[in-house]
């Protein structure tokens, strides 16, 4: 199959997904060329394990798609954000909310700045940087990130970021991840995420941004 045919067998299959999700697919050729961007960058500086499009389309689009309508708010961060999800996703979908996209790795910030002069998403902004160095002048309505880290480091090392009326949105596997005890956060849901065409099970846990000491 030649790379025009693969392209649209993939877009194809994205729009369908989000089609799936009950969203608009009018954004498909930007995210499309957002993972091509991502696929390409990826053969030289080794920025995702997942290195085919069709799977870039099912385990990256689609499973930062399956989680959008729950962000909210003006400012969302994405923290150790990787090649960008799925804060480019958030983005995408949400233009009128800001996302800052945060990794200290110095190559995906490289990356991260290309996408957004490329595909002109000026409602970004990309920070390299440790999570624990970074003030920024205004805080975070949600703070989020897709398999950083453990779920009570996660939320200790982020906490300077997000407002009082803020929350925590964490994307995890299937492994349920309790706090540990004394942690002073509350988790106040944790929805099973279906992701079109993925078979893996996801979940998203939304904590409230204001420290209260658990029951």
């Amino acid at each position: 199959m030649n790379e025009a045919n693969l392209i649209k067998l993939q877009t194809d299959k994205l729009i369908d997904g989000m089609q799936k999700l009950n969203m608009k697919a009018d954004k498909a050729q930007v995210i499309m060329s957002f993972l091509q961007l991502l696929q390409k960058w990826n053969k030289a500086y080794n920025l995702t394990a997942i290195d085919q499009l069709a799977d870039m389309v099912t385990h990256h689009a689609l499973d930062a798609l399956a989680v959008v309508k729950y962000f909210g708010g003006e400012r969302v961060i994405d923290v150790g954000t990787g090649a960008g999800i799925p804060g480019f996703l958030i983005a995408i979908m949400q233009p009128k909310t800001t996302v800052v996209l945060l990794d200290a790795v110095g190559k995906k910030a490289r990356f991260m700045r290309q996408v957004k002069r490329e595909l002109k998403l000026n409602n970004t902004e990309i920070i390299h940087s440790r999570v624990e160095n970074y003030f920024p002048d205004e805080k975070f309505d949600v703070v989020t990130s897709r398999a950083f880290s453990e779920m009570s480091q996660f939320l200790k090392i982020t906490a300077h970021l997000v407002k009082p009326t803020g929350e925590f949105l964490a994307m995890k596997g299937p492994r349920s991840e309790p706090l540990e005890t004394g942690v002073p956060f509350k988790q106040l849901a944790c929805w099973d995420i279906d992701v079109p065409f993925l078979d893996e099970a996801r979940k998203l846990y939304r904590f409230t941004g204001t420290a209260t000491e658990q029951p």
